[in-house]
C-alpha cells in the first residue's frame, strides 16, 4: 500500500549534508518526493510504499550524518501528489526560525586523503571541504544556510565543483563552501606593510620562514593566530616580548597524535577530543619526553595542545622537521580576536614578521575552545569554535530571555522555546573594541534566532559594563541575578537535578548581597532561590583591584587583618622589599581608606601563592592560583593545616591559623610544593567539615551537591572534594558542557530567569482560578 507523509526535522540539520543524506535514503528505498531547507529546519515530502517509508524513518533517525544532531522528527499524513522522482528543492526563507546554526568542523579524513593525492584536482588545496567538515558558523551571513548567504558567494563554482555540488550521490552534494584551486579562495604571503611576496607556493615559503625563526600571523577559520617554531627558544621568547605576554602559557599545535604523545600524558578521552570534529585545545600534563622551548609554558606542569583542524594547518606540517608550532590567538592583550585583514596588519605591526592570509572573509570570529579532562569528566575553560552556537535543551520555556553574562570571560545566552544558545567566548569587557565585538555577535544571533526581547538578565555587580550595555536594548523587563546563584543554577540545570541542592561555589569575584565580594560560598536552593549557608571569613582588599593585580598586597592585608602586629611582622619578613608599602597598607586598613571586603577562593589562593613566593605580581588573570596549583602532586593526599568553622547565623570558615602556619613554614624554608599541597587539602577539609555540619543541621535535606566557580578547574580540589563528599553519601555534580568559570555565567543567569518566570506564572495562574 502506498501513502504520503510530511516530515519536519529539527535540530542541527543544515550544513551537515542532511539533504543529500535524505536524497540517498529516498533512492535506497525507492521513494519519491522533495526535501527542502527552511527556517524551521528540514521539510520532507515522501511518497511510496508504507514499509519503505517506515524503513526510511528508521534510517533517518539512526544513520544521520556525523555532524548532524536531530532534536525532533515530526511526521504527519499528507496528500498523495503522485510525484515521479525525489528532488532537492530551493530553500524557503520565510517563517519563524527554529534553526540550529551549523558549527565549524575540523577537516575530515576523506578530504585529507584527497588533499594528499597527487592525481586529485584538489591536491594540496588549503580550502578542501565537504558536507562533513569545514567552515560553517564563521562564514554565515544570513539563514537558512545556503551559499548565496555566506562569504563563499564571492566565489562562483567552476564546472568541476558544480558537478559535484549537484550530484546527489557525491559527498559534496550541496556542500556550501565547496571550492577548488580554479574557483575558490587563495592563500597569499604578505610583508608587514601588506605588500604581497612573490611566491609560487606561499605555504611552503611560510614553512621556510618558520624554520628560520620568524613569527608568522596565520589567518584560519575563526581568526588570526601568531605562529612560530615551538622548539625554537629564541623565536618563542621574541614572540612573548613582542606580544608583551611574559608568562601566560602559549597553545601548541602538533603535527599528529604521535607527536602529541611526545609532549603530554594522553588517555582515551583526550585522544578522542583531539581527533573529534570540534578539535579543541586540550590541557595535558607534560611527560618526560617533553622537549619544547622553555618559554612555551614556563613554570607549568601542563601544556595546551591541539591537532591541525584545517587543511591549511595540515599543509604547514608537511615538513617533518617542524613537528610543533606555537599557535596562539593573535589578539593584543585585552583585545578581541583579530579576524579582519586590515586590523591584523594594523594591530600586529611590530609583532608578526609575515602574514599568511586568504581571501575567504571571516564573518563571525571564534577563538579556539579549551578543555581538560578533570576527575574523568570534560571540563571547559573556553567553549567556542566547534561548539558554538550549538544549543542545549532544557525542560522550561526560555523564549525571549537574553542573559548578558558578566565582566570577564564573557558570553551571552539566548533562549528560544526549550533551546538555550550560548554565544561564543568574547573575553573581558574592558575596552571599546571588545564591547563592540560583544554587541555585533549578540545582534547577529538575536536576528538569526528570532526570539522576542522580553526579559534581559544581568549580574548584580553595579560596576559591570553589562549594567550599561543592557540599556541599549529594548527589553520589557530586566532581572538581576546574583553571580554565584547563576553558577549554581547552570550546573543544576545541566544535570537536571530536581528539588533543592547544595551549591559549593569557589570563585574569584562575585558581588554579594551585603555589598561585599563573595566567592567561597555554600548555598542551598534551586534555580529559583537560594540561601547562603556558609562562606569564607572576610578580609580587606586595600586598593581593591590593585590587590588582584599584585597578590602580595592581598597576602599582607590578610596577615595584618587576621594577626595584627604579629601579622605585620610576618608580612615584613616575607615581603622584605615592601616594608614602606606595608606600613601604608596597615594605615589604609586602620582608616578604612579605599577598602573593600572579600571572602573569595581566588583571593585566598592569590594570598597563599604570594606568601609562598610563587606569584607576587600577576601578569595575567588567575596566574597566582594556577602557578600554585601546578606545584601539587594529585597522586598524594596531604596533611591539612588547622582551620576553624565559626558557628554564626551563617557558618564562617576561618583560615587565620592556616595562614600563620604557612607563613612560618615559608620562613623556615620548607618545601613550597608540600606547603601548597597542605593548603589545598585544608580547603578540601574545611568544605567537607562545613557540609558535615550542614547535613547534621538539616537532616531532611537531599544530599545533592553541585560544584562550580572558576576554582573548580583546579584538579586537586575537584577530585578531592568529590571523593570526600561521595564517601559521606553526597551525590556530587560539576559542569561538563559549559565552563565552571564565568564563561558559563550567562547560561546560569538564563536558567534562573526562566525558573523565576515560571514560578511567577504558576502563582499568577493559581490566583486567577
Amino acid at each position: 500500500m502506498c501513502s504520503a507523509v510530511r516530515i519536519a526535522v529539527r535540530g542541527r540539520v543544515q550544513g551537515v549534508g542532511f539533504r543529500p543524506f535524505v536524497f540517498q535514503l529516498a533512492d535506497k528505498y525507492q521513494l519519491n518526493g522533495t526535501v527542502q531547507n527552511n527556517m524551521d529546519g528540514v521539510k520532507i515530502h515522501l511518497e511510496g510504499a508504507d514499509e519503505s517509508i517506515q524503513s526510511f524513518l528508521s534510517d533517518l533517525k539512526n544513520k544521520a550524518p556525523r555532524l548532524s544532531k536531530i532534536n525532533e522528527i515530526l511526521v504527519e499524513k499528507a496528500e498523495f501528489l503522485n510525484i515521479t522522482e525525489f528532488t532537492i528543492i530551493e530553500s524557503e526563507r520565510s517563517g519563524t526560525s527554529m534553526l540550529v546554526i551549523p558549527i565549524d568542523s575540523a577537516v575530515c579524513d576523506d578530504c585529507l586523503t584527497e588533499m594528499n593525492e597527487p592525481d586529485d584536482f584538489r591536491y594540496q588545496y588549503p580550502f578542501i571541504n565537504c558536507t562533513q567538515c569545514g567552515p560553517r558558523y564563521t562564514i554565515i551571513e544570513e539563514l537558512p544556510y545556503d551559499r548565496p548567504y555566506t562569504s563563499m558567494k564571492s566565489f562562483p563554482m567552476c564546472e568541476d565543483c558544480r558537478k559535484e555540488y549537484e550530484d546527489p550521490t557525491n559527498r559534496r552534494h550541496h556542500a556550501q563552501p565547496i571550492a577548488c584551486p580554479k574557483c575558490g579562495p587563495k592563500v597569499r604571503l604578505l610583508l608587514t606593510d601588506g605588500q604581497e611576496v612573490d611566491s609560487e607556493n606561499p605555504i611552503k615559503d611560510a614553512i621556510k620562514l618558520l624554520k628560520e625563526g620568524k613569527i608568522v600571523a596565520i589567518k584560519g577559520i575563526g581568526g588570526y593566530h601568531l605562529c612560530c617554531d615551538a622548539q625554537n627558544e629564541v623565536a618563542v621568547s621574541m614572540l612573548r616580548n613582542r606580544k608583551k605576554r611574559p608568562l601566560r602559557p602559549l597553545a601548541v599545535m602538533a603535527s599528529s597524535l604521535s607527536t602529541v604523545e611526545e609532549l603530554g600524558e594522553i588517555g582515551r578521552d583526550e585522544r578522542e577530543l583531539l581527533e573529534s570534529p570540534e578539535s579543541p585545545i586540550i590541557i595535558l600534563k607534560k611527560n618526560k619526553q617533553y622537549k619544547l622551548a622553555k618559554s612555551v609554558a614556563p613554570g607549568m606542569g601542563t601544556i595546551g595542545v591541539m591537532l591541525p583542524y584545517t587543511p591549511l594547518h595540515h599543509l604547514l606540517f608537511s615538513d617533518p622537521e617542524l613537528p610543533f608550532l606555537v599557535m596562539t590567538s593573535a589578539n593584543p592583550s585585552g583585545m578581541p580576536i583579530l579576524y579582519k585583514d586590515e586590523e591584523a596588519l594594523q594591530y600586529l605591526a611590530g609583532i608578526a614578521d609575515y602574514y599568511l592570509v586568504h581571501n575567504r572573509e571571516i564573518l563571525h570570529p571564534v577563538d579556539d575552545s579549551v578543555v581538560q579532562i578533570n576527575d574523568g569528566k570534560l571540563d571547559f575553560f573556553r567553549r567556542s569554535r566547534g561548539y558554538v552556537p550549538d544549543p542545549f535543551t532544557t525542560s522550561k520555556d526560555v523564549t525571549g530571555i537574553v542573559a548578558f553574562g558578566g565582566q570577564q570571560k564573557t558570553t551571552f545566552t539566548i533562549g528560544r522555546n526549550e533551546q538555550i544558545f550560548v554565544g561564543p567566548h568574547i573575553g573581558d569587557l574592558e575596552n571599546i573594541e571588545t564591547i563592540n565585538h560583544y554587541q555585533e555577535e549578540l545582534d547577529h544571533l538575536l536576528k538569526w534566532i528570532e526570539t522576542p526581547n522580553s526579559l534581559a538578565v544581568i549580574d548584580t555587580h553595579p560596576g559591570y559594563h553589562i549594567q550599561k550595555l543592557v540599556k541599549e536594548y529594548d527589553f520589557t523587563e530586566v532581572m538581576e541575578v546574583q553571580h554565584h546563584h547563576a553558577h549554581m543554577a547552570a550546573c543544576i540545570d545541566e544535570h537536571q537535578i530536581s528539588g533543592k541542592a547544595f551549591g559549593i561555589i569557589l570563585d574569584g569575584t562575585g558581588y554579594g548581597l551585603d555589598g561585599k565580594i563573595w566567592g567561597f560560598e555554600i548555598y542551598h536552593g534551586d534555580a529559583t532561590e537560594f540561601e547562603r549557608m556558609a562562606h569564607l571569613h572576610y578580609t580587606p582588599l586595600p586598593g581593591s583591584e590593585k590587590c588582584i593585580r599584585e597578590p602580595w598586597r592581598n597576602a599582607a592585608a590578610m596577615l595584618i587583618a587576621l594577626h595584627g602586629e604579629q601579622g605585620l611582622d610576618l608580612a615584613k619578613a616575607i615581603f622584605a622589599d615592601k616594608v614602606i608599602e606595608l606600613d601604608i597598607l596597615k594605615r589604609m586598613m586602620e582608616r578604612n581608606l579605599n577598602i573593600v571586603y572579600a571572602g573569595t577562593c581566588g583571593r585566598l589562593f592569590d594570598a597563599v601563592s604570594a606568601i609562598c613566593g610563587v606569584t607576587k605580581v600577576s601578569s595575567y588573570d588567575g596566574e597566582a592560583a594556577i602557578q600554585l596549583a601546578e606545584l601539587v602532586d594529585e597522586a598524594f593526599i596531604f596533611e591539612p593545616y588547622p582551620f576553624v568553622i565559626l558557628e554564626k547565623e551563617v557558618l564562617t570558615i576561618d583560615f587565620r591559623a592556616m595562614l600563620k602556619e604557612i607563613a612560618l613554614d615559608v620562613l623556615a624554608g620548607k618545601d613550597v610544593s608540600i606547603i601548597s599541597g597542605r593548603f589545598h587539602e585544608t580547603v578540601v577539609q574545611a568544605i567537607v567539615s562545613t557540609m558535615k555540619s550542614l547535613s547534621e543541621k538539616y537532616p531532611n535535606a537531599k544530599k545533592d551537591v553541585v560544584l562550580s566557580g572558576g576554582s573548580i578547574h583546579n584538579r586537586y580540589l575537584r577530585k578531592r572534594i568529590t571523593a570526600e563528599l561521595r564517601d559521606r553519601d553526597f551525590r556530587v555534580f560539576a559542569p561538563e558542557n559549559t565552563p565552571c568559570n564565568d564563561g558559563g555565567l550567562s547560561y546560569g543567569q538564563l536558567v534562573v530567569a526562566a525558573a523565576k518566570r515560571s514560578a511567577n506564572q504558576c502563582v499568577l495562574e493559581y490566583q486567577q482560578r
